[in-house]
């Protein structure tokens, strides 16, 4: 579509026009000349439009108000009378994104979807919910979303309660996030920055309600937005929609959101702190030193990819060479780079479990290090395989399904401060100049700048600290019981009827003059068939070969998934080790900083990873692989194909020191994952109690994996032999050509290359017949509760219904949406006050219900119990079923990269799922009634009776509720 510049739209003035190569798109730069509000639109063929509507919202504190502020605009609005329009949007639209975030200095609102009519559906909803939000009118808005006092005996004790305050409670249990924050405050301490935008759980409590409302006041306009459009949608008509519906309404404002640069220290500063440990936790080496360096400004594009390009250089590259002087020097069990965005990026190096006595030794072995390398120079290859892996995730947008999110978030990294929106999308000109830098002393003279000889920078101490958690425990029941002590008789009924009140808000049901509010989409705005992702199969001698002829942008994505079946019971979490020691150890030609820099330089990356396939309706039934995924482009592929060969073939398993450093760091990184993933790993650990298939995964990758990594990590020196000799014939026996099954996703040109060039992987695999073993995985009921020093709960319970003589049926799904996004968000997200909540039933005969960082334990419990008398007595009109139909179908119909679609199909052949059974899924799923939904009550019940579940979480709320489970375990060791 032909626009012209300087003409207006709509009420939009079009400033710029111009193409941008590097994302196929059109982009135009637009200014509503009314209400101030600036708007940028990227023209393409993707179908999966986007819209976004964005804020600068700096806090001022730690209250945590902009994100509470984003959970609770969604909670009604002027147009859209029900409690929570955004959950019902969710339940009924065929969106592929929905969602809001907050960041430290700004918030935003983006969705997307296929489906022109939900698109303006879901457009509509959020510019009504950010512009004439409901909490004005509902003060239980902020009860409900923030936080509260809970009371609702006078005989009880008062609790704090809200979403975001218990969110925040579970963020606030990572040590890294705890780091960050004192990283931000330690080099920011002069702006928006020093505070926590999420919202700090000791803080929370301090926001009024009437600075709340300032807030949305304040930031909430027209004039301090940043609307964006994506993908081939008519603009001309989004534009008319915006404009006529909304900024038509507002007059330009004057608004102070400016973010702040923080002035340059003189010198550097020291920070120490604590974070928490369990009581049965080892403290010692359990120290964080961390020195960290403001790089200059976001709106520089060399600054903003150079950020990229040192962390993988220094830290994160397998060749880079200050992890490797620290890892040397016995600084810690893992280096971390940590960055921060905004307006001024920063770089971070972290020694992670360490301790205080190796403060000075950290700071030396640092800039020692870099002096040498700026002295000495860095290794050429090195910069250029850091700059290709930059590349790889520009051209990607960092493997996000739906790019134009990603491309959204990357424009307001410049757009946000006053700088052009399309800075960094348009990155191929910094490249090249990087590129041409290679040869010169640019990345020395970076380094030498920005961290050697720049005194705006910090040393964070963080130190575990036994007790702690108890200590703040003790402090806050204290606070909570003085402030108990301090109400009147009338004071205290009366924050008992707020409680009451809000209670009856949260568990009456829309009226159906609400309901009617909310825009539906019919069964005639879904497509009947399923999608067909192409897949050839080739049978290659003993090789499987799938090919799927998919658009990757010139990329060939090639997967090896090797069978390991083979391997005896006690081996197999060596096999989930060795994905983390292939590629970083020394092979028989190359070092193994040769080594990454090679793949680097020649490809995006190759990975290893392990996956446990489960039959099509048989959880006794599995097939477990471990993966090598790589991609590169067309004539890169043969040196792609050497690079395998090396990996698979010749890498030395023999270095004690290199393999004991890799499991500190595995150890590292699993700690990292636990309480962000909690919810994943207590509901898999459920799972593994009755299914062979999750058993098996539990052992490979699960919490048994971590434990096996922590024993051998604690006893390296005394099993150093065993271990090593474990891992070697786990090694010997993988590698094998039988059973092997190699995807490829691309062009066919390039395809052909590779399908030339396998013989040089497949004539160097071991071709040895080796028969799979026989695991006898017996159903237990562990029931275990996982004692950490976590400040909230992830609350699992489920069973396999095909044990107890059910079959699959693509109803299930529709039931899932139910329960999910009703039933349990109801009653222990928006009731309970966990951040997050569902169920889920699999194909395998699985069911588990799960919670996210979760305040309760035995009251979540209860909630599950009582699913099958929900469903029971369900009673749904039309309108109802259709939206949950459709909600249903958008999870069938979720967005996918080229990579992620071959990924699915592989596994759809492997597990002997159909595209018939895919197609009858979906018509199953369209066909549902509610009679269909009421008569699975009574599966429900077989499976919430057979009553096996886990917990991880606090260990005081645990051990409150020990009657619950059979075994109680400390998460560490």
């Amino acid at each position: 579509m032909k626009l012209e510049v300087n003409k207006i739209y709509h009420g939009f003035n079009l400033l710029e026009e111009y193409e941008i190569k590097e994302i196929q798109s059109i982009a135009r730069v637009f200014i509503h000349e009314k209400s101030g509000a600036r708007l940028l639109h990227l023209e393409n063929a993707d179908d999966n439009k986007v819209f976004s509507i964005g804020f600068r919202t700096p806090p001022s504190d730690s209250t945590g108000v902009p994100h509470i502020i984003e959970h609770s605009v969604l909670s009604g609005s002027r147009k859209y009378l029900t409690k929570e329009p955004f959950m019902d949007m969710a339940k009924g639209s065929l969106k592929t994104f929905l969602n809001a975030m907050t960041f430290p200095d700004k918030t935003i609102y983006p969705i997307a979807s296929r489906n022109e009519k939900d698109f303006f559906n879901l457009m509509d909803v959020y510019l009504d919910a950010v512009f004439y939000p409901k909490i004005y009118d509902i003060p239980e808005i902020l009860m409900q979303e923030g936080w509260h006092y809970e009371l609702y005996d006078k005989n009880d004790d008062i609790t704090y309660k809200g979403v975001v305050y218990n969110e925040m409670k579970g963020a606030y249990s990572s040590p890294e996030r705890l780091l960050y924050q004192e990283i931000t405050k330690s080099l920011y301490p002069d702006t928006c920055y020093q505070y926590s935008s999420g919202g700090d759980p000791d803080v929370i409590p301090e926001l009024t309600y009437d600075a709340f409302l300032e807030f949305h006041r304040n930031f909430y306009h027209p004039v301090n937005s940043y609307i964006y459009l994506y993908g081939n949608g008519n603009i001309e008509k989004q534009l008319d929609f915006i404009n006529k519906n909304y900024l038509s309404n507002f007059d330009k404002i004057n608004i102070d959101s400016h973010v702040e640069i923080q002035k340059p220290f003189e010198k550097m500063k020291e920070v120490e702190t604590y974070y928490p440990i369990s009581k049965d936790e080892n403290d010692e080496n359990s120290t964080y030193l961390s020195l960290n360096f403001v790089l200059g400004e976001s709106t520089d594009p060399e600054i903003y990819l150079m950020k990229s390009i040192i962390n993988q250089l220094l830290i994160e590259s397998s060749a880079a060479p200050l992890k490797k002087s620290l890892i040397d020097a016995g600084i810690g069990e893992d280096i971390l780079a940590i960055t921060s965005g905004g307006i001024q990026p920063s770089f971070g190096i972290v020694a992670k479990n360490t301790s205080l006595d190796k403060k000075e030794q950290f700071k030396e072995v640092v800039f020692s290090t870099l002096k040498k390398l700026t002295k000495e120079g860095i290794d050429k290859k090195l910069i250029e395989a850091c700059i290709n892996i930059a590349e790889y995730d520009l051209r990607e947008a960092s493997k996000y399904p739906t790019k134009g999110i990603m491309y959204n978030k990357t424009c307001l990294d410049s757009w946000l401060y006053d700088s052009h929106p399309t800075t960094h999308i348009q990155y191929e000109e910094t490249i090249r100049n990087l590129r041409s830098k290679i040869d010169t002393n640019y990345f020395e003279k970076f380094i030498e700048e920005h961290i050697i000889n720049n005194n705006h920078s910090s040393l964070v101490i963080m130190k575990g600290k036994k007790g702690l958690g108890d200590e703040k425990r003790k402090i806050l029941e204290k606070k909570l019981s003085d402030y108990k002590n301090s109400l009147t008789d009338e004071e205290i009924e009366t924050l008992i009827q707020k409680n009451t009140k809000l209670k009856e808000m949260q568990l009456s049901p829309d009226t159906p003059e609400a309901k009617a509010t909310i825009p539906k989409l019919l069964i005639s705005d879904v497509e009947p068939k399923a999608k067909v992702i192409p897949q050839e199969i080739i049978k290659d001698k003993e090789v499987t070969i799938l090919y799927h002829d998919i658009f990757t942008s010139k990329i060939a994505y090639v997967d090896f998934l090797f069978d390991i079946s083979m391997v005896d019971e006690e081996l197999i979490p060596y096999v989930n080790l060795l994905t983390e020691i292939i590629g970083k150890v020394d092979t028989e030609t190359m070092s193994y900083s040769q080594l990454s820099n090679e793949i680097y330089v020649n490809t995006g990356g190759i990975d290893l990873a392990t996956e446990v396939y489960i039959e099509n309706g048989n959880d006794k039934i599995y097939y477990p692989k471990l993966i090598i995924k790589g991609k590169t482009i067309g004539d890169k592929t043969i040196s792609f194909i050497n690079l395998v060969t090396e990996l698979i073939t010749a890498s030395k398993i023999e270095d004690e020191k290199r393999i004991k450093e890799l499991i500190q760091r595995t150890k590292s990184r699993l700690e990292m994952s636990i309480f962000d993933m909690g919810h994943l790993v207590s509901s898999k650990r459920t799972a593994s109690y009755f299914s062979p298939g999750e058993r098996y995964k539990e052992i490979l990758k699960g919490l048994d994996f971590y434990w096996f990594i922590c024993d051998i990590n604690n006893n390296f020196e005394n099993n150093s032999e065993e271990i090593l000799s474990n891992l070697r014939k786990v090694y010997d026996m993988i590698f094998n050509i039988n059973n092997l099954i190699i995807s490829f996703t691309g062009a066919k040109d390039d395809f052909h290359i590779t399908r030339e060039n396998l013989h040089f992987v497949t004539s160097k695999l071991n071709t040895e017949k080796l028969e799979p073993k026989y695991y006898n995985f017996v159903e237990t009921k562990l029931n275990e509760g996982i004692l950490s020093s976590a400040n909230v709960q992830y609350v699992s319970k489920g069973y396999n219904f095909n044990t107890l003589g059910y079959k699959y049926h693509g109803n299930m799904l529709v039931l899932s949406t139910i329960l999910s996004a009703d039933y349990l968000h109801n009653r222990i997200r928006a009731r309970g006050g966990a951040y997050g909540c569902g169920i889920s039933f699999e194909r395998s005969g699985n069911v588990t219900a799960l919670s996210y960082r979760d305040p309760n334990l035995k009251e979540t419990i209860d909630v599950y119990d009582s699913i099958a008398d929900y469903v029971k007595n369900l009673n749904l009109d039309t309108d109802d079923l259709t939206k949950y139909i459709i909600g249903t179908i958008s999870k069938l119909d979720y967005a996918t990269t080229p990579h992620m679609e071959s990924q699915i199909a592989v596994r759809n052949y492997i597990c002997h799922i159909s595209q018939n059974d895919i197609q009858n899924e979906r018509n199953e799923v369209l066909s549902t009634k509610l009679s269909d939904i009421v008569s699975l009550s009574q599966l429900l019940d077989d499976i919430m009776k057979e009553n096996y579940c886990c917990v991880l979480g606090n260990e005081n709320k645990i051990k409150e509720n020990e009657y619950i489970f059979n075994k109680l375990v400390p998460l560490k060791k």
